[in-house]
Parts: structure tokens; C-alpha cells; sequence
């Protein structure tokens, strides 16, 4: 049987890293064939021109991944592109419409219940979470290793019909400085919005999806598509919404529930 198809006002992913082999990028062009949306918010770190500098990994699902964000935007969706630190080369790019998708540094987004939220990547934050310093720690050799142990895992959870399961965000959440830095990424989210008398932000850049409220501001995080396979929803009524893809694509393809561990607002199928 054919599956419904997901309808909402506003989508917002981010670090997609198209390029990069461990893009879920089969994951995502499953979810974008079968959204309907008026709006829809690239969040950064779309394509990852770093991977791509140390060797050109191309594959046809990430081809198609463009190619279906291109149909999006022909047919009336609109799209804009806010580029991360990975494909920082496109926030120089003197033209802001590029194939009828608008490219913006960062964007206000009113929602429907007339919350406004900045959308911005959130590599900005680096000098304050001291997120690079976590890079350093983890060493980047060591973070490959796990993606690469994420890949040989998931391949044997799909042979036995197990669900898409990230290893490497379970190895990273068991470390205790990785959960300092998010919390400082966090709070410095929060004196951004403060500052600029916002209701909240959406925002991507280390893979850690989210969405809390602290005193009447809102913070979310879209995740990515490397590890959390998550995307941020927000309805026709202006509800936010995180969403987590489970499944591999050996399975039937559906999202489901997005289950935080604090409390926030209500995250709906």
C-alpha cells in the first residue's frame, strides 16, 4: 500500500553532508518524496565540500537528493539555503537566487502562530561552546573510525531487519565533555535570541537534536543525516515538531516520534 504522505507548513533540515559517505542520504530523499510543505529551510552543511576535498564521493542518491530539492522549489516550494561551515563557499556567492532557491546567511521565520525564530547554522557559536576544542578531543580520526563502525554495524542490524541504530551519537553521548559542550552551545543560543528580542532559534551544527523551552524562548536543533537522521516540522497551526527517521532502507520507510529525555513541547508523528 502506498504511504500517506506527510503535509506541514515548514521543514528545516540541516547537516545533510551530501558527499560525504556517511550521508543517510537514501533516508532523506525517502522523506522529501513524500512531503508536501510550503517552506523549506536548508539549514547548513548540506553538501560537504571538506569530504569532498579529501577524496570525490558522488554517489546517485545524493545527486538525487539535489535533484529533488531543485523539483521542490520549481513547484512553488520555498527554499532557502542557509550555508554551514561545510559548504561555507556558498555564503559567498554573489548572487542570492541561485535555481529559485534564496541563499541567506541566516533568516527570521514567523511561524504560524506568529513565534518569530532565528534560523541560523550555529558555527557562529564555535569561539564561545569551544565546539572546536571538542573536535580536537574526539581527534578526527577517531570520529571517522566510529562513522565507519556506524556503517559495518547498521549493515549487520539490516541483514538480521534491525532499525537504523547510530552508534557513533551513542558512544558520543556517553562522554561527558560532549554533553558540556552542547550545553554550552545551548545557553549561548539562548543569549543570541535573548539578545536580539526573538521568541526562539533553529539551528543545526553538532549533530544533537533538541527542542527545549527556557524562560518563554524556544531552542531547536534539527540534528543531521549522518548520525540522528532527524528534521525539525512545523505544522499549520505553528507547532514544532522533531522528527527521527528509524528505518532502514532495506524496510518500509517511515518516520516516527522524535522522544526527548527533557521536558519541551510535544513532538507529534
Amino acid at each position: 500500500m502506498p504511504q500517506a504522505r506527510l503535509n506541514a507548513r515548514t521543514l528545516f533540515i540541516s547537516d545533510v553532508h551530501l558527499g560525504s559517505r556517511d550521508c543517510k542520504a537514501e533516508f532523506l530523499l525517502h522523506l522529501l518524496k513524500r512531503v508536501d510543505v510550503e517552506r523549506l529551510y536548508l539549514v547548513g552543511d548540506i553538501v560537504d565540500f571538506w569530504a569532498m576535498k579529501r577524496q570525490i564521493f558522488w554517489p546517485d542518491r545524493h545527486h538525487q537528493v539535489l535533484q529533488q530539492i531543485l523539483a521542490m522549489a520549481r513547484n512553488g516550494v520555498e527554499v532557502i539555503y542557509i550555508p554551514g561551515n561545510h559548504d561555507e563557499v556558498m555564503r559567498k556567492y554573489r548572487h542570492p537566487d541561485v535555481a529559485s532557491i534564496r541563499i541567506q546567511r541566516q533568516a527570521i521565520h514567523t511561524t504560524a502562530d506568529n513565534k518569530r525564530l532565528l534560523v541560523m547554522h550555529g558555527d557562529a557559536f564555535d569561539a564561545e561552546t569551544c565546539h572546536s576544542r571538542w573536535l580536537s578531543f574526539v581527534g578526527d580520526h577517531l570520529y571517522d573510525f566510529l562513522l565507519w563502525l556506524n556503517r559495518t554495524t547498521n549493515r549487520i542490524r539490516n541483514l538480521f531487519g534491525h532499525n537504523y541504530w547510530s552508534l557513533s551519537a551513542y558512544v558520543k553521548s556517553q562522554i561527558g565533555k560532549a554533553e558540556e559542550v552542547i550545553g554550552r552551545y545551548r545557553a549561548a543560543s539562548f543569549r543570541e535570541t535573548k539578545k536580539r528580542g526573538l521568541d526562539g532559534i533553529v539551528c543545526g551544527h553538532i549533530h544533537h537534536p533538541e527542542l527545549v523551552e527556557s524562560d518563554g524562548l524556544l531552542y531547536a536543533n534539527t540534528g543531521d543525516w549522518v548520525e540522528n537522521c532527524t528534521a525539525l516540522f512545523e505544522n499549520h497551526d505553528g507547532e514544532l515538531s522533531l522528527m527521527k527517521y528509524t528505518l532502514s532502507d532495506a524496510q518500509p520507510a517511515r518516520l516516527s516520534r522524535f522522544r526527548r529525555r527533557r521536558r519541551a513541547y510535544n513532538n507529534a508523528a
